[in-house]
């Protein structure tokens, strides 16, 4: 008898982490596009297993129905853009913002090949997936940083970026915001890359991970560790081209290589580690919602909807300059980083 609960006493020792966690999460994320891959790669590279999390991704389109799933509790976490966020907490969803890994609009202005300049835009149409989301909030900051009326333009709900890609080519819509792959199309179509709004001055917080404030207060060692785990992934996408190229060919379906290197050379850049939400840009999308959503009227405290303190208490920084240090020193980069 002691012999036997010897051996479980040791295989309870021995067991991973993760076993015995009973309760299994849903994370979601909202698309199929390139910017997406800070959540696949939590699962395609291991990250959550590795932080003992037993979880899934799931594709929930959109940030309006990914809010929705946190709200009604069949999601733990999602993926979303500062736009919606703000915009549900506006209208009273009780959430919390923990952390991102994109501060910059991974969008670019594609036009008709005879668009030549930004102020050529005035008097054309240009399309959105829909209104008060991040395509709209990616129009109204280029045509104020290029000095153009937004009244000037004509801003169309025109679905989806293959809708609007065909919107284009039918000569439907003069402009629409695109991001690889689409953009990689638009151009064999001839169409034309005006400008990548990543190199506007303007920040927008566009991939932000958002639980229920209730679910934080209750879990705060699982958020922790899914923070944990999203650092870990995403550094080791930013850093291993190859496991980077491994996630888009999985999860895009897409066979063409130099479709698959132009997304990854993209985007890769733009993910922030450690997974630090840009205040300012914050800020200005805040400012947008209201006056969108809240008639000018309404105020929003970014500092009640930000909760970063899980990210203070880690100090990913200094824990991801060590990993650097390892990383960079190991066979090639191929080993990936060990943040905590």
């Amino acid at each position: 008898m002691f012999s036997r609960l010897l051996l479980v006493a040791i295989i309870f020792a021995s067991a991973p982490v993760g076993l015995f966690a009973q309760e299994r999460y849903a994370i979601s994320y909202g698309g199929t596009a390139g910017f997406q891959a800070s959540i696949w790669v939590m699962k395609d590279l291991g990250a959550l297993e590795k932080y003992g999390l037993n979880a899934d991704v799931v594709l929930v389109p959109g940030t309006t129905r990914g809010i929705q799933g946190l709200l009604g509790g069949s999601l733990h976490f999602a993926q979303v853009d500062a736009a919606g966020a703000l915009t549900a907490i506006l209208n009273g969803a009780d959430l919390v913002l923990v952390g991102g890994t994109m501060n910059k609009i991974p969008f670019s202005m594609v036009t008709q090949p005879e668009i030549r300049d930004p102020k050529q835009l005035k008097g054309k149409k240009v399309g959105v997936v829909n209104f008060g989301g991040a395509n709209e909030f990616a129009v109204l900051a280029a045509l104020k940083e290029w000095d153009i009326p937004a009244q000037s333009v004509t801003i169309m709900a025109a679905g989806g970026a293959a809708n609007r890609l065909v919107g284009l080519s039918a000569k439907a819509l003069d402009a629409t915001v695109l991001s690889p792959p689409e953009t990689l199309k638009a151009e064999q179509l001839g169409l034309r890359i005006l400008l990548h709004l990543s190199e506007l001055k303007s920040s927008f917080p566009m991939n932000m991970i958002a639980v229920r404030r209730s679910f934080l207060e209750k879990n705060r060692d699982v958020v922790k560790r899914f923070l944990k785990a999203h650092a870990d992934g995403v550094y080791q996408f930013k850093n291993d081209k190859k496991k980077g190229v491994h996630v888009y060919q999985k999860r895009l379906r897409q066979k063409e290589t130099a479709v698959i290197d132009a997304t990854y050379d993209y985007y890769a850049p733009k993910f922030e580690v450690p997974p630090r939400v840009n205040r300012d840009g914050l800020e200005n999308t805040a400012a947008f919602v209201m006056s969108r959503v809240g008639g000018g009227k309404a105020r929003l405290d970014v500092s009640k909807i930000l909760d970063e303190s899980i990210l203070d208490e880690l100090d990913i920084t200094q824990s991801w300059h060590d990993s650097a240090q390892l990383y960079n020193s190991s066979s090639g980069g191929s080993t990936a980083a060990s943040f905590f």
